[in-house]
């Protein structure tokens, strides 16, 4: 009778995870982006003929969702604040939100999920690295953006010079545009609601916070429109490549298991078969030496009935 599993149930990975192994290597990740980001800053001239060139780019397509984005949180406080916060915070808030979320109640699919979320990161840093970008923001006033994250730091804890904390603003790399994480990492967040989120909410938040995000780092002018455009391809890449991440990792880890073992294994061969130097048994001994203690000068009874005597009895056999 084939086995057929039960709707909504869902099968218990083959290794269990533990929260004190997948907690290091997820921070080490981010310190490994975080790194690379600043390694990374590349020339100004360089990032500004760049970001122009995206410009000139939008122009001929006829996309031009920056500007007026950009005016509307300038104007209006009660956007443009909120948006600011939004650009500063969510983006360390929600994507360890969901992944907590993901490890806890869709242990199953955890995996491929952070495997899919890791990829994408390192293939933006290495965006980040051949095309370091100069942001909207950065641009002379002449291509008409205003800075919000500077007109409202006031507001906030980030300072003038970037979404960093106040005075930590020369420790971030301002030329890392190409492409958006912050839109490709609310995709991923939205991705994952939608597909395992069970309620109306977050098949709501599945949609919205990509989305808002998306318009969020337009009208900031922290992102060009194609920006958040590469953001979603390094994603949807990342989600291609993340099953062969997976096996070659599993391959790698499988590798060294059955090294360890081969060496535990040999170490445990060549142990000696004695428990100390020079007191080895004897077949019929119980303990090291004991016929020599029984019988002075190493002679020792036969076992032949001749050697005995005519009356003695025989050996018992």
């Amino acid at each position: 009778m084939p086995l057929t599993e039960t709707p909504g149930t869902e099968a218990v990975p083959r290794t269990r995870l533990r929260w004190w192994t997948e907690l290091p290597l997820i921070l080490l990740v981010y310190a490994c982006y975080s790194a690379g980001r600043l390694l990374a800053r590349g020339d100004v001239t360089g990032a500004v003929d760049h970001g122009l060139a995206i410009l000139k780019v939008e122009k001929v397509l006829y996309l031009n969702a920056e500007h007026p984005l950009n005016r509307l949180f300038t104007s209006q406080t009660w956007i443009g604040v909120p948006a600011d916060f939004w650009y500063a915070s969510l983006h360390y808030l929600v994507t360890p939100a969901v992944l907590i979320w993901l490890f806890r109640s869709r242990a199953v699919h955890y995996r491929a999920a952070r495997t899919w979320l890791m990829t994408s990161t390192f293939m933006g840093l290495i965006g980040f690295t051949l095309l370091p970008t100069c942001p909207p923001r950065l641009l002379s006033a002449s291509h008409g953006f205003v800075d919000t994250m500077a007109q409202y730091s006031s507001y906030g804890w980030w300072g003038g010079e970037a979404s960093a904390p106040r005075g930590m603003g020369g420790m971030t790399n301002q030329y890392a545009a190409m492409p958006s994480l912050h839109v490709g990492w609310a995709l991923w967040c939205g991705v994952m609601l939608w597909r395992y989120g069970r309620t109306r909410t977050t098949k709501a938040a599945a949609v919205a916070y990509p989305l808002i995000t998306t318009l969020v780092v337009m009208g900031t002018a922290n992102h060009y429109f194609l920006d958040a455009v590469a953001g979603a391809v390094v994603m949807g890449l990342g989600f291609l490549l993340a099953p062969y991440v997976s096996r070659a990792a599993e391959r790698a880890t499988a590798g060294v298991r059955a090294r360890t073992a081969t060496v535990s294994v040999a170490s445990g061969d060549t142990e000696p078969s004695i428990v100390s130097a020079g007191c080895k048994t004897s077949a019929g001994e119980h303990i090291p030496r004991q016929r020599e203690s029984r019988f002075p000068g190493g002679a020792e009874p036969s076992a032949a009935p001749t050697d005995a005597g005519d009356g003695a009895p025989a050996a018992a056999r």
